[in-house]
């Protein structure tokens, strides 16, 4: 008797491995541990963005002093982060990369507002406000792509764990 459980025992555990979806196991882990550190580095970027403008613009000097010193370096990190996360199957890596590119696109969205503000240039903060919109739009696709993923992989996914799409 002990042999046949000694023997199922192993089966078992072959068998469980065989049920396993991958996809499942890596969006759990990208959700729940990988983004965690890229999500507060986000969040402290797009707070410090939103401080200084819309309804919370003052001067020119107070905003361009905010994007050097808090919003650029901290969305930078961010950024960073976002590249170093190792996602491990093709459907997550593809969204993922189009976090990545959506990411970078905000990023030098920030970089040419400091530039406009150094060169009290309109057309650059109109080219950067476009950049902007095709951002949030790309954040948007993501989100909706993860939570497509997630259904379909029978993830529950609580709140998305990127910035709110409504801000900036």
């Amino acid at each position: 008797m002990k042999k046949v459980l000694f023997c199922l025992i192993p089966l078992l555990f072959l068998l469980s491995a065989c049920f396993s979806d991958p996809v499942q196991d890596d969006l759990i882990d990208y959700n729940n541990q990988d983004l965690k550190k890229a999500a507060q580095l986000e969040k402290e970027a797009i707070d410090a963005y939103d401080s200084v403008t819309g309804a919370n613009y003052t001067s020119d000097a107070v905003m361009y002093d905010t994007m050097t010193s808090e919003v650029i370096p901290t969305y930078r990190k961010f950024v960073d982060e976002l590249e170093n996360i190792d996602v491990e199957t093709d459907d997550l890596r593809k969204i993922h990369e189009s976090y990545i590119k959506a990411a970078n696109t905000q990023y030098n969205a920030f970089i040419k507002i400091v530039s406009a503000l150094e060169k009290q240039d309109r057309n650059l903060i109109a080219e950067a406000n476009a950049m902007l919109d095709e951002a949030r739009k790309g954040i948007r696709d993501y989100n909706a792509a993860i939570k497509k993923l997630a259904k379909e992989h029978d993830v529950k996914i609580e709140e998305p764990k990127t910035q709110r799409e409504n801000s900036l």
